[in-house]
C-alpha cells in the first residue's frame, strides 16, 4: 500500500490519510465522504467517515513474501470511481496478478453501495475454485 501511494500515476487523488498518532492512521473525516464512499448516501458515508477504526502503520507499509496471486487463481473487481486506489493501478494489479476482471463504477465503498457486485464476484470465483478444484482431484 505504501508503496501505491508513494509513486502514484499524474494526476491520481492523493488519499486523505492524515498523519500517525500513537502508531495508527485515519482518514480525514471532513475529506472520507468524497474520497472513499462517494456514491453513498449523505448519511452512511458521514456515520462510516464517523466510525472508522485507526490502522497500524504496518498495514500501509507491511511487505507481501508470498503473493497468493503468483500460485493462485485471482478475481478483481475494478471499481472505476475508486478516489482510493486509482483504477489505471487496479488495473495494472489485477493484470499483475493475471485476475479474472469485472469492472463497475462505484466508490471505494462498493461493498455498502453496491454489494450485489462484490457478492457476484465472490460467488464468480468461488463456482469457478471449486469446478477446478474437483478436476484436479
Amino acid at each position: 500500500m505504501g508503496s501505491l501511494i508513494a509513486n502514484p500515476a499524474p494526476g491520481a487523488p492523493v488519499p486523505p490519510i492524515l498523519p500517525p498518532v500513537d502508531g495508527f492512521l485515519m482518514l480525514d473525516k471532513v475529506k472520507f465522504a468524497e474520497s472513499f464512499a462517494g456514491d453513498v448516501t449523505p448519511e452512511k458515508a458521514e456515520f462510516m467517515g464517523n466510525s472508522q477504526v485507526p490502522w497500524g502503520l504496518d498495514a500501509l507499509n507491511g511487505a507481501v513474501s508470498t503473493p497468493a496471486w503468483k500460485t493462485k487463481p485471482s478475481w478483481y473487481l475494478v471499481v472505476t470511481d475508486d478516489k482510493m486506489i486509482p483504477p489505471p493501478a487496479q488495473k495494472f494489479m489485477s493484470q499483475r496478478a493475471g485476475s479474472t476482471v469485472k469492472e463497475v463504477g462505484g466508490s471505494h465503498a462498493i461493498y455498502v453501495s453496491n454489494p450485489q457486485a462484490v457478492a457476484d464476484i465472490i460467488k464468480d470465483a468461488a463456482t469457478k475454485s471449486s469446478k477446478a478444484s474437483a478436476q484436479t482431484s
